[in-house]
């Protein structure tokens, strides 16, 4: 049988003159958990509507569970389950009520409807919220509810679309929680997200996204190893001094520079030897180093050696 759940075919979409995506391919296996992860306007919502056959590709084609979402898309989306960035619910409903008018959208009905509704607000944990009208929801609640509408008709492929954004720490982790449970139980999920933790925790493999390219693909191990054994240095400054970080980009092991938002981060081949330089410089400059963090390569560092750029909220 074949082990391949999603497989994405220089998929292209441009909207006029804005190309969304360009030329994305990348598989999913079956059983995994396969992260999109970029910052917002990567282009990741915009390839997994079509995937989800919400848009039709420019250029290119996809196949789900080996049907393609182009020639085939009603076979897709009854073998998938689509968990949207924004709410798709009815808040003068309560939460069976939802789950219920959902899952008969679906064709579920009587003893079968009743049990998986039970079923999915025992695996979003609101079986003793279930009576409660969703205006009095708080948006983690909202969220899982929105998850567990994905799941009513048992999708053997889901996937979600930044399920975490604007929610309190317990709701988020909730989510997660039951992303990592679903997984267990063999369904492949498809995972967009800016959080870089979130594709850390998650994944079996990570793809990550950059104005409409896949820049770094693979696992969390192998994506790390881009950047070899390159220190990443967080630095504070009593002050902003551009020509200062002009000198530091100058000095021998420093291999890359950005700031943003009053942090200054460096990737350096030896923070032990760098460091020293830095200090030096910033004396004459009179500006004093406030704080120093460094730390291990890790996705950020990925990103910002590949794009310049740091990925941040």
């Amino acid at each position: 049988m074949n082990d391949i759940a999603i497989q994405v075919n220089k998929l292209h979409k441009d909207f006029g003159e804005v190309y969304a995506v360009k030329g994305v391919s990348f598989a999913v296996r079956r059983g995994e958990v396969f992260s999109l992860l970029g910052p917002n306007g990567a282009g990741k919502s915009t390839t997994i509507s079509m995937l989800a056959c919400l848009l039709r590709p420019t250029e290119g084609d996809a196949t789900v569970l080996g049907h393609s979402v182009t020639a085939q898309p009603h076979q897709v989306k009854a073998r998938l389950g689509v968990v949207p960035q924004e709410i798709a619910l009815y808040d003068d409903l309560s939460a069976r009520e939802n789950l219920e008018f959902w899952g008969k959208m679906y064709g579920l009905r009587g003893a079968a409807l009743a049990g998986r509704v039970d079923e999915v607000l025992n695996l979003i944990g609101l079986t003793d919220r279930q009576k409660g009208r969703l205006e009095k929801f708080s948006g983690g609640m909202k969220r899982r509810i929105n998850i567990g509408v994905a799941l009513l008709h048992k999708p053997d492929v889901v996937i979600m679309d930044e399920p975490t954004v604007g929610i309190d720490p317990q709701s988020r982790r909730h989510i997660l929680d039951g992303v990592r449970d679903l997984n267990r139980q063999g369904t492949t999920v498809l995972y967009t997200t800016h959080y870089m933790e979130e594709a850390q925790e998650l994944s079996d493999h990570i793809a990550i996204m950059d104005q409409g390219e896949i820049i770094g693909l693979g696992t969390h191990a192998e994506l790390v190893q881009i950047v070899g054994e390159q220190d990443r240095i967080d630095l504070r400054l009593s002050e902003a001094n551009e020509p200062l970080l002009d000198r530091w980009r100058e000095v021998p092991g420093v291999s890359q520079i950005t700031a943003e938002d009053g942090l200054i981060t460096l990737l350096a081949d030896d923070s032990n030897l760098v460091l020293p330089h830095l200090f030096e410089l910033a004396a004459p400059a009179g500006v004093r180093i406030t704080s120093v963090d460094i730390q291990e390569p890790n996705l950020e560092t990925v990103f910002l050696h590949l794009t310049g750029r740091a990925l941040r909220d």
